[in-house]
């Protein structure tokens, strides 16, 4: 890693998805955002990390034949402790589903849920200290809790976390942004009967792309979905797809870039 200084609490510091078809989808990821990969732990089954420029930006996982989970980016939030955050998801009403447990020597995870059901990990790093790139091309640059309402679950955050939770004022949109010392690092956004059932709250990974336009176009071409084309927002241009097993994303092209 070329980056070694541990993220403070509560910072999106990782993403990870589990499938079933780790090598497909590898190719996939790669002509999309030009990752190559390297082996990462294996305590929970095959497992590469992407690189992007030498830069470890997110991993991949392959599900046991007979686990039929739903297919999904997840981000990992920091921790100093991991069993002592694992300790406070529970008592603020969360589910613990796997761990505290050690991935070799890059640290030690847990993999959770908030109190409505949006699944989320936890990384307390000792030699992997997450995503090395942020900003360029091909690196995850935010992530959205898409929920049915913000307040309680903001509550949630904030207890276990140590969050300072600020609110956007507006009639229309239910909406929150979650701040380590000051900065934003992620996002709530309420949808009440908006929320999709079938999905329910979950957690979304946007990925930084030069062109939202191109990128969509690619996913489509490569064998995925696209669920939302791309349209311009107040984040830059973005669109939602999905990749050949249905894991769903955000693209955006941020001002700027």
């Amino acid at each position: 890693m070329t980056e070694a200084t541990p993220r403070p609490p509560g910072t999106p510091c990782w993403v990870s998805l589990m499938v079933h078809g780790i090598d497909a989808t590898q190719e996939f990821y790669r002509a999309l955002f030009g990752w190559d990969f390297v082996p990462g732990p294996q305590q929970l089954g095959p497992y590469v990390r992407a690189l992007l420029g030498g830069k470890e930006v997110a991993g991949i996982g392959q599900l046991p034949p007979d686990r039929h989970l739903r297919i999904a980016w997840t981000p990992y939030l920091a921790t100093a402790d991991a069993d002592e955050t694992a300790e406070d998801i529970r008592s603020c009403g969360g589910t613990v589903a796997v761990g505290p447990l050690d991935a070799g020597e890059a640290g030690r995870l847990v993999i959770c849920s908030d109190p409505s059901g949006a699944v989320f990990g936890v990384w307390q790093a000792e030699a992997h200290h997450g995503t090395a790139a942020a900003g360029p091309p091909g690196t995850p640059v935010w992530n959205e809790l898409l929920t049915y309402e913000t307040s309680s679950i903001g509550k949630f955050y904030r207890s276990v976390f140590g969050y300072e939770v600020e609110p956007v004022v507006s009639a229309d949109h239910d909406y929150a942004t979650l701040h380590v010392a000051g900065a934003p690092v992620a996002s709530l956004h309420g949808m009440g009967d908006a929320l999709s059932r079938d999905r329910g709250p979950h957690w979304m990974t946007y990925f930084e792309v030069a062109d939202t336009d191109a990128a969509a176009a690619l996913v489509l071409e490569l064998g995925g979905q696209v669920l939302r084309p791309p349209r311009e927002g107040t984040a830059g241009r973005l669109a939602l797809v999905a990749d050949p097993e249905g894991a769903v994303f955000s693209l955006v092209r941020s001002p700027g870039n």
